[in-house]
């Protein structure tokens, strides 16, 4: 393939609009996030992830694990994380059987926040994928985004 071949030129097309629509949503959603509830879209997803977590067998998330799930870096995370635990958010104690290990909780606080916020989230994700969908190059994407079911 060289450089000038269709089906990489389409591919790099496809990604482009991926990124966009990805762009969009997320700018949309951090707007209606901090200014209704101070939470930023990166925040917000960290305490969602956290608050699906139980006290059954690997229901507590390690960082990397954490990290991983709101596509940040570790450190970024552990930086996150201290942010929302100085706003009395989450609260972090140690792992009762490994004590090297620090699990993440979200605290009444922070589950009430979220409760709020979640609403706003989901419209707002509405809204980014309706004015998407108007869009020829991003429609296919938000009906592809549209046909996914969330995990068993």
């Amino acid at each position: 393939m060289t450089a000038t071949d269709p089906a990489l030129t389409a591919l790099a097309q496809g990604w482009c609009a991926l990124s966009l629509l990805h762009g969009r949503i997320e700018a949309h959603i951090e707007r209606a996030l901090q200014t209704r509830h101070d939470l930023s879209v990166r925040e917000y997803s960290l305490l969602d992830v956290l608050s699906r977590q139980h006290n059954g067998e690997g229901g507590h998330l390690q960082m990397k694990q954490v990290a991983d799930a709101v596509v940040l870096s570790q450190s970024a995370t552990t930086r996150l994380v201290t942010r929302l635990e100085d706003r009395g958010l989450l609260s972090r104690y140690l792992c009762p059987t490994d004590r090297r290990g620090i699990y993440t909780d979200v605290t009444d606080a922070g589950l009430t926040l979220l409760a709020e916020a979640r609403p706003t989230n989901d419209k707002a994700l509405r809204e980014a994928l309706d004015e998407a969908a108007r869009n020829p190059e991003l429609a296919p994407l938000v009906r592809a985004v549209e046909s996914l079911h969330a995990p068993v």
